[in-house]
């Protein structure tokens, strides 16, 4: 109790805290997330997070004094994004109940109402990030790189100052989910913005790999592979079956593009960037050890990809990896090896959690807690890097892109990649 407070005061300000201990939906949820903050969070953050705890609950009592017992899950999450956010680790936070349910889909890989598209949220509206094949709104016209600059008449993604508007990529989700039809303004380089009505349809609820291709002078027939995320548990069959098709093509260099992959599964990244080189990864956690091993594009024991020559691969050729803000997590565990076997990284400074992995804990009310658990390093036992600098800096000048059809940053790796002697 501090010795300034008057006691009365004092006392009403602790039976304050006592009393919302577990009569509300707020205290629950807080007090839930935080002890396991206390007792299992194993990342690099340094702060004291019983410290955190003691003093955000403090923060938490206040605001829920003018509801009492009624006080809900969502002030819980205000405060605890505050916590966690001064905790310094991106990987731990935590999610509602709609944004844990779209886990649920994507990692269970549900069928779902979907128009196919996958935004992201920038200024001006939501960037189309990539279209599903056969989707909606494939077959409506739409395609990568389109910019939504309305939907249902609401302007989305980012004001002129860089400020989130009330509709981004996830409110987009939530449209989609309604089963009804969006409408949209799209806009394209070099044609007149158009209106479309997007319908639904039941659609896998995550994003595959897709092989595109670009003639570049100088690299010849180049693959460009879309890689959106690391989860389900199919996502390095996948890549692998994309990279085989690029091979039967002809591809002479190789792209894969992971500036909207925002990770997923350590096995599926390891598996899949073993493409070029054998891949051993090492975690730490509360109490022990454990390690990925992947060898030609499949998960293997670690002790396997240990003993692998290091000219076991699938790929041989040049290739670049595509970075930027949003490659996050596994996508930067896979950047990383990527890199180490010669691939060289384009774009900007990675998201900066490619350091440490998480589990996903249920809390109440359906909320769900993202909580780092363990520490990543490499076959050698160092520390991967939280985040990654590209080889080569070029960002994707969204400017150039929505007004020319200029991907500024696929064109910079191209222009690299031309310079690489060797063949697939």
């Amino acid at each position: 109790m501090p010795h300034n407070l008057p006691l009365s005061r004092a006392a009403a300000l602790l039976a304050l805290s006592l009393g919302l201990a577990g009569a509300s939906p707020a205290t629950d949820l807080y007090d839930s997330a935080t002890q396991a903050l206390e007792t299992r969070y194993f990342g690099w953050a340094t702060a004291d997070r019983s410290e955190l705890a003691r003093r955000y609950a403090d923060v938490l009592a206040e605001r829920c004094a003018p509801q009492g017992d009624a006080c809900d899950y969502a002030t819980a999450r205000t405060v605890l994004g505050e916590l966690l956010t001064e905790l310094g680790d991106p990987h731990t936070n935590v999610r509602d109940p709609e944004g844990a349910e779209r886990l649920r889909e994507v990692s269970e890989n549900l069928a779902v109402p979907r128009t196919g598209v996958r935004t992201a949220r920038v200024v001006g509206g939501l960037l189309v990030v990539s279209v599903t094949p056969g989707s909606p709104a494939d077959l409506a016209g739409v395609r990568k790189f389109d910019l939504l600059t309305r939907v249902n008449g609401e302007v989305p993604g980012k004001d002129a100052a860089g400020k989130n508007l009330p509709l981004g990529p996830n409110e987009f989700v939530t449209l989609e989910r309604r089963a009804a039809p969006l409408s949209v303004t799209v806009r394209r380089a070099g044609v007149p913005d158009r209106d479309l009505t997007l319908t639904t349809a039941p659609l896998q609820a995550r994003d595959e790999p897709t092989l595109g291709w670009v003639e570049s002078e100088g690299s010849g027939r180049v693959a460009v592979i879309d890689f959106p995320s690391f989860l389900p548990q199919d996502s390095s069959e996948l890549f692998l079956k994309r990279l085989t098709e690029a091979q039967a093509g002809g591809a002479s260099a190789l792209v894969v593009d992971l500036r909207y992959n925002g990770g997923g599964s350590l096995g599926e990244c390891v598996a899949a960037a073993s493409v070029f080189a054998p891949v051993v990864y090492q975690s730490r956690w509360q109490g022990g050890t454990s390690s990925y091993g992947g060898v030609r594009g499949e998960e293997v024991r670690a002790a396997v990809a240990r003993t692998a020559a290091p000219t076991l691969n699938v790929w041989r050729g040049p290739a670049a990896v595509l970075v930027g803000p949003g490659t996050a997590s596994c996508a930067e565990v896979f950047s990383h090896f990527a890199r180490g076997a010669g691939a060289v990284v384009v774009g900007e400074a990675t998201r900066g959690v490619g350091n440490s992995g998480v589990q996903f804990l249920p809390l109440p009310g359906g909320n769900l807690l993202s909580l780092t658990v363990l520490r990543a390093f490499d076959a050698a036992g160092e520390p991967l890097p939280a985040a990654l600098t590209p080889d080569v800096a070029a960002p994707t000048d969204l400017t150039a892109l929505t007004t020319r059809g200029e991907d500024t940053t696929l064109a910079a790796a191209l222009r690299r990649l031309a310079a690489v002697d060797g063949g697939p």
